[in-house]
């Protein structure tokens, strides 16, 4: 029986997010906000009076395991609505087993673009309001010769690829390319430093993942390199991984997100203080979990409007549905499942915490294909703007 049938018992609902393995610090963190979000709801009375239970499993940052628990959630547990994945390999591990059962994925992470299920809703970045400022950035600040380090799987492939045509339309050059195992240690990164050594880029942009970021960025203190001249810049640098390294390795560095822990916004404060009064002090708040908060309140605003957890009514009240998030209010585009989101970049302080340098105040559609938007879309002058 489904929940739906049992006007009594709780609303089951199905969370996968690694709590062991590569990723565990971000995912942990969004496995936080998902259980925020849940006791914030439960709290104030469920949804339609019933309270929601959820069934979490370790999938221990596993594509293999993330598919093998998706199925054992649809099929065993009789889960119809599922929040969960990180690394775009799991995302595209557990799609298929969701399809196939007509569930609902809801993923709150950043990821490369060029998807679309009806089966899921992409509540992180597209590169359309990531990537695309952050390359105008980077080409306006530091210089065009840019320099690719990656982990080995597919989203470091794609959002390279990605970039590399940002960099290109900005008429700069990709001097190498470079990808390490995905749980790259010191030695796998000695390449790297020698690569960086021989060309001098103007800018090093990563998508290495999870703890071997860390390593990269200990690696590059210890070469001796200068932020302010030649910065690591990334999309996959949260903070978790942050929390990971010491202040000093990560100073100066650049990164884009919807979100970020110092936020000043209210609600960013509200949701970042309710975060660590629950989990601690030293409780990384990055915007993949701000994601799996918010996509909670959107899912069960919706399952609350439809009646029933059935992923079709579900879908149809998300279609135009809206959230004040702590980001800013985000929206659900009924054209692809994405989420209109609010881009900003930061930099690292020497405390390791993230200050704003570029925030244009504006809610972007997402574009997954990237098919409307180009460099030309953001100015010079805008990007050298710092708004709150």
């Amino acid at each position: 029986m489904s929940s739906s049938e049992n006007t009594e018992a709780p609303w089951r609902v199905g969370v996968l997010f690694s709590q062991t393995g590569v990723t565990s610090a971000v995912e942990q963190s969004q496995l936080n906000a998902t259980l925020l979000a849940i006791e914030e709801i439960n709290s104030s009375g469920g949804v339609l009076n019933r309270m929601i239970e959820p069934v979490i499993y370790d999938p221990a940052s596993d594509p293999k395991q993330f598919r093998s628990l998706a199925e054992r959630l649809l099929q065993v547990d009789r889960i119809r609505l599922l929040f969960g994945c990180y690394m775009s390999s799991t995302r595209k591990a557990v799609l298929p087993v969701v399809e196939s059962h007509r569930g609902l994925l809801f993923y709150p992470t950043l990821y490369e673009g060029f998807e679309y299920s009806r089966h899921c809703i992409y509540t992180g970045a597209a590169p359309n309001q990531n990537s695309l400022q952050l390359a105008r950035f980077l080409l306006s600040t530091y210089g065009n010769r840019f320099l690719l380090v990656g982990s080995n799987y597919i989203y470091p492939y794609e959002s390279n690829r990605l970039m590399a045509d940002f960099v290109m339309q900005g008429r700069g050059e990709i001097l190498d390319e470079i990808y390490v195992p995905l749980e790259a240690g010191a030695g796998d990164f000695d390449k790297v430093i020698s690569r960086i050594k021989k060309t001098s880029p103007d800018v090093i942009f990563s998508t290495v993942v999870g703890r071997s970021t860390s390593v990269l960025y200990e690696a590059y203190r210890n070469a001796g390199f200068d932020p302010a001249k030649m910065p690591i810049a990334s999309l996959t640098t949260s903070e978790a991984e942050v929390a990971q390294m010491h202040p000093e390795a990560a100073e100066g560095h650049i990164t884009a997100a919807p979100f970020f822990e110092t936020s000043p916004s209210r609600a960013a404060r509200r949701f970042v203080e309710s975060f660590k009064s629950k989990y601690g002090p030293d409780a990384p708040v990055p915007a993949a979990a701000e994601a799996a908060y918010f996509q909670v309140h959107l899912a069960m605003r919706a399952l609350a409007r439809s009646g029933s957890d059935d992923p079709e009514g579900v879908l149809k009240e998300l279609r135009d549905s809206e959230f004040d998030a702590p980001q800013g209010r985000v929206r659900i585009d009924p054209e692809n499942n994405h989420t209109y989101l609010w881009p900003r970049i930061a930099r690292l302080d020497k405390s390791g915490r993230f200050q704003t340098v570029w925030n244009p105040g504006v809610r972007i559609k997402p574009d997954p294909y990237c098919v409307v938007q180009s460099l030309d879309d953001w100015s010079v002058d805008d990007l050298h703007t710092v708004s709150h």
